[in-house]
């Protein structure tokens, strides 16, 4: 993914899979949810600053729980990009997983 991530780049993708490559193997996550956390007015003086930020909300297996950090995620479409997940806990049989893009 080249450009910065909106809500939008998301949304259209709610219910496909994201994969997370390891050396024996992969696990699948689905996003569940794009949460938006408002509109936030640019701040001179903070380049870079999200005027959008927003959660990705990612169902995967109860098994095994990915630790708290930085992983690579690939979408058929959109792409390669490295987020930080959280586990959050398990949710009607599978563990959700956030990450926020603030």
């Amino acid at each position: 993914m080249t450009e910065t991530p909106t809500p939008t780049t998301f949304t259209p993708h709610v219910g496909t899979a994201f994969r997370i490559s390891f050396p024996d193997g992969s696990l699948e996550l689905t996003l569940e949810d794009v949460e938006p956390h408002g509109i936030r007015e640019p701040r001179p003086g903070v380049p870079g600053l999200r005027t959008e930020p927003f959660s990705l909300v990612f169902l995967g297996p109860l098994r095994p729980v990915l630790p708290q950090r930085i992983w690579e995620l690939a979408h058929p479409v959109l792409g390669t990009q490295e987020v930080f997940l959280v586990p959050l806990g398990p949710k009607e049989g599978r563990m959700r997983y956030e990450a926020v893009f603030n």
